[in-house]
C-alpha cells in the first residue's frame, strides 16, 4: 500500500483499478492539480520545467465521430479554451521531454467494441513517448488482468477509505461547500453540519459501512446537507438512495450510454442483483462461482423478456460487474458484492418476496444473518413482520441465543413502520430487562453479542448513574468507532466507578483518538489512567496526569516518557519483568506518594524507598523480595498493603506507630494488631481465625474489611471484641447476615457483596442494629426484608 504520488514517482506507467465511486476520476484530477503546482514529481527547476498533465476522459471520446485523439488534439478534444494558442508541436515536445503526464480516465466507459482500439492507441502513445508518464483508470472487471502488461504498465488498486480518510473527506467536502457562498450564516451552518456528520458516521454502523468510497461519502454529505442534518433514520431509505446513485443516476448524469450495448432500468438491475445476493445468503457464502452466477442469470432471464432481448446471461453478468458498482470479481472464477451491506439489503428483499420468513427466523441467531433479519423486517408488509418477529421470539427457550434474539427483535422495531401493537409489546417486554446491563457479567455477555447492542443502549443521559460503569464495559467489549462515540457521551459523568471505567482498558482504540474524544473532555481531576502499550504513553501527553497504572513490560525509559513526571503522585506497575529495581523510579518520579508493585519479577530490594514521600505502598506477589526492613525508614508511610508474599509473617513486617491502614492476607497480624496504635482501618483476606481472636484493637480503629468470610461462621457475645467498628465491608459466599448484629453491634455503615450471583439475602435481622444508616448490598440475586429498615437506608447494586 502506498500513496498515489509515491507510486507515480516510482512508476511511469500505471493502470489503476477501482470500484464505482472509489475515486479514480478524483485521483486523476488531483494528480493534474498537483502537477500544476510544480512539485508533484520533482522540485521546480525553473520556468517551463513543471510537469504538464493532460486529462483525457474516454467517455467523451466514445461519443465523438473522430475517435481517439492524437497528441496534437489532446487539448481540443476535451474542449480546452487554450487549445488554439499552443505552439506547433508543443504537446509533442512536452511528452518527449518527460514532463508530460497523460491521465486516461475510464476504460470501462468505452464500449467493448472500442476497447481493443483503445488498447492499440495507448500502446502507440507509450511507444512513441517513452519518457512520458501514463496513468489509466478502469473498473476492476472491464479489462482482463495484465491487459497492458506487455507495454510495461504496473497495476494498482484503489483501496477503500479508512476512517481517517472519511474524516478528511467530510472536512474537505464542507470546506468546498463553504467556499461556494459568502453568507456567514450558511457557513456557520455548514460548520455545524460537518461536526454532526463526523459524529454520526462514527456512531452509526449503517453510515460507517457505506462511507468507504468518495462517491458514497459525497452522497452521504449531500443527503445530510439537503436534510439539514437529519439523515434518514430508515436504513432502507439510505440504501435505496445509494442504489439509485449506483444503478441509474451516475451513468445517466455522466451521459454514459450503454457501453456494453445493454441498458437496464434501476428496477431490472435490482431484480437481477437480489437473486445473486439471496443465493449467497442462503448458502452461507460471501462469494459465488462465476458459473453459478451465470446459471442464476439464465434462470432470471426466462421471466424477464425485455432484458433477455438485450443479451444472454454472460453479457448481463458482465454488464452488472462493469456498470453496477455493486459486484466485483475477486478472482477470475468468482463473483461477490463490494459491500456486504448491499448483499444483505438485496438478499433480504428476495427472501421476503420468496415468502421465506421462517427460514430467516431459523437463522436469526447467526451473526451473519443479523442485517438480513433487520432488512427483511424493513421490506416486509405488516402481516409478514408479525410472522417473522413472532417466529424469532418463539425461539426464546434456546438459552444460548435468547439474549441475542431478543435484542435483534428489538432492533428490528425501528424498521417496522407498521406493526400490530401486540407484537410490538411482546418484543419490547421480551428485551426490556436486558438494557442497560446491571452486572459485570451482563455487561460482558452483552458486549460479546456485538455492535447490535450499541444501537439499542440507552444514552448516557438516560443511564442511571450506578449502571454507567456496566454500560461502559459493554461498549469496550464491543469496540470500534461506534463504541468510541458511545463512550464519549459518558465523559461528563461524575460517578467514580464510571470515571474509573473510562480510564482503563482502552488499548483496543486508537490512543490519540481515545484521549481526544473521551479522556480530555472529562471534567475535574482524572482517575488513575491505565496504560498497557507505550503508544498510550505518548497519547496521554496532553492530559494532566497525576495517577497512572502501567500494565506489562514497560521499560524504565518508557516510564520516563510519562507526561510531566514531576506531577505524578501515584504509580502502579503490573506484570512487569523489565524494571530491574525501583531506584530509577524514585528519581524519575520525585513527588511519588503512592506506589503499587504487582508481580514485578525483577524487583528484589526496596532500600531506595527510604526517605521518600510515599504515603501508600502496595506489594503483591513479589516472591523474591529480600526484606521489608525499609518500611521503618519510610517516615511518611500511612497505608500498607501486603498480599500473596511468599513466607510473609508478622515478624517480617517492622512495626511503626504512624500506620493508619493495614491490608494483609495473613490473619496472624490480628495477634499483634495493637502494635499499630494509629490504625483506623484494617483489611483482612480470608480471616479464618477471626472468630477465635481475643485481642485489643487500636483505639482509633473504626473500619474493617473482611474478604471471603461467611458471617454464619462468626458467632460471639453481643458485646463482641469488634464492637468499636462503625464501618464494615464484607464479601460473603452466603446470605446469612444475622451474626453481624453480634459482630458489629455499633455499625453505622455496612457494605455486603455476594461472591456468587445466585445468593439470596434477607436483611430484616439487621433492624436490630440501632445506629445503621447505610446498608449497601451488591450482587445478590434477590434481596428481601429491606422494607423493615428505615427509609433510604438500603441501596441495592448489581455486581
Amino acid at each position: 500500500m502506498e500513496r498515489a504520488e509515491h507510486a507515480l514517482r516510482r512508476h511511469n506507467l500505471l493502470l489503476i483499478r477501482g470500484l464505482a465511486g472509489s475515486g479514480k476520476t478524483t485521483l486523476l484530477q488531483w494528480i493534474a492539480c498537483a502537477a500544476a503546482d510544480g512539485d508533484l514529481l520533482q522540485p521546480n527547476n525553473g520556468p517551463g520545467q513543471s510537469p504538464v498533465a493532460f486529462v483525457l476522459p474516454l467517455r467523451t471520446f466514445a461519443r465523438r465521430s473522430k475517435g481517439l485523439p492524437s497528441p496534437q488534439e489532446f487539448l481540443s478534444a476535451v474542449g480546452c479554451p487554450l487549445s488554439g494558442a499552443q505552439p506547433s508541436g508543443w504537446t509533442d515536445r512536452v511528452l518527449d521531454s518527460g514532463r508530460g503526464i497523460v491521465l486516461v480516465d475510464g476504460l470501462d466507459e468505452v464500449p467493448e467494441l472500442m476497447r481493443d482500439r483503445t488498447k492499440a492507441w495507448l500502446q502507440e502513445l507509450v511507444a512513441a513517448y517513452r519518457s512520458a508518464r501514463f496513468v489509466v483508470t478502469t473498473r476492476p472487471t472491464a479489462v482482463s488482468e495484465g491487459w497492458l502488461a506487455a507495454s510495461g504498465f504496473r497495476e494498482l488498486t484503489v483501496r477503500p477509505m479508512s476512517r481517517a480518510d472519511v474524516t478528511v473527506f467530510v472536512t474537505r467536502w464542507h470546506a468546498a461547500a463553504k467556499a461556494s457562498t459568502d453568507d456567514p450564516e450558511v457557513q456557520t451552518h455548514l460548520d455545524s453540519l460537518e461536526n454532526d456528520l463526523k459524529e454520526q458516521v462514527r456512531a452509526k454502523r449503517d453510515l460507517s459501512l457505506l462511507t468507504t468510497t468518495p462517491l458514497l461519502c459525497a452522497l452521504v454529505c449531500a443527503l445530510h446537507r439537503d436534510r439539514r442534518g437529519q439523515l434518514p433514520h430508515d436504513r432502507v431509505e439510505l440504501y435505496q438512495a445509494a442504489l439509485t446513485m449506483f444503478l441509474y443516476r451516475r451513468d445517466h448524469e455522466r451521459e454514459v450510454v450503454a457501453p456494453e450495448g445493454i441498458t437496464l432500468s434501476e428496477k431490472e438491475s435490482v431484480q437481477l442483483l437480489q437473486k445473486l445476493a439471496y443465493w449467497l445468503i442462503r448458502n452461507g457464502q460471501t462469494e459465488m462461482p462465476r458459473d453459478t452466477a451465470l446459471a442464476i442469470m439464465a434462470e432470471a432471464l426466462m421471466s424477464m423478456h425485455a432484458v433477455a432481448q438485450q443479451g444472454d446471461a454472460k453479457q448481463l453478468l458482465n454488464h452488472l460487474l462493469t456498470r453496477s458498482g455493486l459486484l466485483r470479481r475477486p478472482t477470475p472464477d468468482t463473483i461477490d458484492f463490494v459491500h456486504r451491506t448491499f448483499q444483505d439489503f438485496l438478499g433480504a428483499k428476495a427472501a421476503v418476496e420468496a415468502h421465506d420468513l421462517l427460514l430467516i427466523a431459523r437463522n436469526a441467531h447467526d451473526e451473519q444473518w443479523e442485517d438480513v433479519v433487520r432488512m427483511a423486517v424493513a421490506h416486509a408488509r405488516e402481516n409478514e413482520r408479525v410472522v417473522l418477529l413472532e417466529a424469532i421470539l418463539n425461539r426464546s427457550n434456546e438459552k444460548q441465543y435468547r439474549k441475542r434474539l431478543a435484542l435483534l427483535a428489538l432492533a428490528c422495531l425501528r424498521h417496522a413502520t407498521e406493526l400490530h401493537p401486540a407484537t410490538r409489546e411482546n418484543v419490547e417486554r421480551n428485551a426490556g430487562s436486558l438494557l442497560p446491563p446491571q452486572t459485570w457479567g451482563d455487561a460482558t455477555e452483552l458486549g460479546e453479542i456485538g455492535p447490535l447492542v450499541l444501537d439499542l443502549m440507552p444514552s448516557a443521559a438516560d443511564t442511571p448513574e450506578w449502571q454507567a460503569c456496566y454500560s461502559i464495559t459493554t461498549a469496550k467489549t464491543i469496540g470500534g468507532d461506534g463504541a468510541l462515540a458511545y463512550l464519549k457521551s459518558f465523559s461528563g459523568t461524575r460517578d467514580p466507578r464510571a470515571r474509573a471505567g473510562l480510564c482503563i482498558e482502552w488499548s483496543d482504540f486508537d490512543p490519540d483518538e481515545y484521549v481526544a474524544e473521551v479522556l480530555a473532555p472529562m471534567a475535574g481531576e482524572l482517575p488513575d489512567i491505565q496504560v498497557s502499550e507505550d503508544r498510550q504513553i505518548q497519547a496521554i501527553s496532553p492530559l494532566q496526569v497525576t495517577r497512572v497504572t502501567l500494565r506489562g513490560n514497560h521499560s524504565v525509559q518508557a516510564i520516563g516518557r510519562l507526561p510531566h513526571p514531576e506531577r505524578i503522585r501515584s504509580l502502579a506497575l503490573w506484570n512487569n519483568d523489565n524494571v530491574p529495581g525501583i531506584e530509577q523510579l524514585t528519581m524519575i518520579l520525585p513527588q511519588l506518594e503512592g506506589l503499587r508493585l504487582d508481580r514485578c519479577s525483577q524487583i528484589h530490594d526496596l532500600a531506595s524507598l527510604a526517605g521518600t514521600t510515599i504515603k501508600r505502598l502496595e506489594l503483591i506477589e513479589l516472591n523474591w523480595l529480600r526484606s521489608l526492613g525499609v518500611l521503618k525508614a519510610m517516615t511518611g508511610l500511612r497505608s500498607l498493603h501486603l498480599r500473596r508474599l511468599d513466607q510473609l509473617t508478622p515478624a517480617r513486617v517492622p512495626v511503626f506507630s504512624r500506620l493508619e491502614w493495614l491490608d494483609v492476607d495473613h490473619t496472624g497480624f490480628l495477634n499483634i494488631i495493637d502494635h499499630w496504635p494509629a490504625l483506623t482501618r484494617l483489611s483482612l483476606q480470608g480471616p479464618g481465625s477471626l472468630r477465635h481472636s481475643k485481642v485489643s484493637l487500636p483505639p482509633r480503629l473504626s473500619h474493617m474489611d473482611l474478604w471471603g468470610v461467611d458471617p454464619g461462621t462468626l458467632k460471639g457475645p453481643r458485646s463482641g471484641w469488634l464492637s468499636q467498628i462503625t464501618d464494615a465491608t464484607l464479601s460473603t459466599p452466603s446470605g446469612v447476615v444475622a451474626p453481624l448484629i453480634d459482630l458489629f453491634p455499633r455499625a453505622r455503615s455496612l457494605r455486603i457483596t455476594a461472591t456468587h450471583r445466585t445468593i439470596e439475602v434477607d436483611v430484616s435481622p439487621l433492624v436490630e442494629l440501632p445506629q445503621l444508616s447505610t446498608l449497601i448490598l451488591c450482587g445478590f440475586a434477590r434481596v428481601s426484608g429491606a422494607e423493615r429498615l428505615a427509609p433510604d437506608v438500603v441501596r441495592i447494586e448489581r455486581a
